[in-house]
């Protein structure tokens, strides 16, 4: 295998075992997780996580947000079931079916196209019904209507109503009132449904931050994302109830030491004009790599256990730090993007606020360009790479 010197992204299995682990832990015993592995596993592969976890007793199946990736999973072999959150575009109904992927329904419409797709297959489709209780995104309204038409659909040939969700705005921040009146508005739906005699199997309305701090929101299956990565939703969240660590790293090496005197410009545009003499490290990483240019001047990376500051404007493959107060640094030292190196540690978290970057946003956009290393047990369990 390869170094991957120029950049790599390290992803322990072991952390989002661990962090798995963590959310059973404080959720019922019987009660089931969905893991949300959309966007590629946040940026941190979906392939390997469902790998490694597809056997759990407890994974429910799987939450993709595309088509694309729902085949992903099943020409890999995932057999697990696999649910697309958002709606999907009539053109692909068919290969969906095809492939067993359950379907997110909000309207009559849908659900009659549907029902008539898989009569066509001779198949049945599994859906999963949208509710909206103020997200406004997608989803019935929870009203006397929408109830009728899911009485309709109930109906349908070839089709089963598998599962019912809604999706929390707000259950990542401290007042948590917000989040209580949407699960109060999925549950008197739920019984409205029920007085109609149609009865959903599987009931999902925790997100990572109500799987934390919303136990009376963890019906029988909960929806785990950001906290599979070792990412708390947000600075409010709670960090003693579910423990989480880290599972990516982001690693470069320095390729070019030079010493510049005062009034030297750093990278485009000269933002940066050296005070003093002083000496920089070139690092060959950049935005095309997902690292934000945003961190321009602002960030650091850490070289020898030490933070190296950010000169001059990050470039799509380069970019240039200080370390004049850096004994020692010569090409081929290691730089730490995200991570930890001695007492020192970036997180995501961290660079997610200092570039303007929400933290989700920038483990998403971690470039294809980068290979991902997965480890497990403290050993190299596969890797993930685009160009070969």
């Amino acid at each position: 295998m390869k170094n991957y010197d120029r950049i790599k992204a390290v992803v322990s299995l072991d952390a989002i075992a661990h962090n798995f682990e963590e959310m059973r832990q404080n959720i019922s015993e019987d009660t089931k997780i969905i893991a949300v592995i959309k966007a590629d596993g946040y940026g941190h592969g979906a392939l390997a996580i469902a790998r490694l976890v597809q056997d759990y007793e407890y994974i429910w199946g799987f939450a993709v947000a595309a088509p694309e990736e729902a085949l992903e999973l099943r020409n890999a072999g995932v057999t697990k079931p696999v649910l697309i959150l958002g709606i999907v575009f009539e053109e692909y109904f068919s290969e969906m079916i095809a492939r067993d992927v359950r379907l997110t329904v909000c309207s009559l419409s849908m659900a009659e196209k549907l029902s008539r797709e898989a009569v066509r297959q001779n198949r049945e489709v599994h859906i999963h019904l949208a509710v909206d209780t103020g997200m406004s995104r997608i989803g019935f309204e929870d009203t006397e209507k929408s109830a009728e038409e899911i009485r309709v659909i109930s109906g349908l040939k070839n089709l089963c109503i598998e599962g019912m969700f809604t999706h929390f705005a707000r259950a990542d921040e401290k007042d948590k009132a917000p989040a209580e009146v949407q699960l109060g508005r999925y549950l008197r739906f739920s019984e409205l449904l029920q007085r109609k005699g149609i009865t959903i199997p599987v009931r999902h309305c925790s997100n990572s931050a109500g799987i934390i701090r919303m136990p009376e929101a963890n019906l029988n299956v909960v929806r785990a994302g950001i906290t599979i990565y070792g990412i708390y939703p947000s600075a409010q969240v709670e960090r003693d109830i579910v423990k989480l660590e880290p599972a990516m790293e982001i690693v470069s090496h320095v390729t070019f030491v030079k010493n510049i005197p005062a009034g030297t410009a750093v990278s485009y545009g000269g933002t940066f004009v050296a005070p003093k003499p002083m000496k920089i490290a070139t690092i060959p990483a950049g935005y095309a790599d997902g690292y934000p240019r945003s961190l321009s001047n602002k960030g650091w990376v850490l070289i020898r256990g030490k933070r190296a500051p950010i000169l001059g404007r990050v470039c799509m493959d380069q970019f240039m730090v200080d370390v004049t107060d850096i004994s020692g640094v010569c090409p081929g030292d290691q730089a730490t993007l995200i991570g930890r190196d001695g007492k020192e540690e970036i997180t995501i978290e961290e660079f997610g606020d200092l570039s303007g970057r929400f933290s989700y946003e920038f483990a998403c956009c971690v470039s294809k360009r980068v290979p991902r290393i997965y480890i497990k047990d403290g050993k190299v369990w596969g890797e993930q790479t685009f160009f070969e």
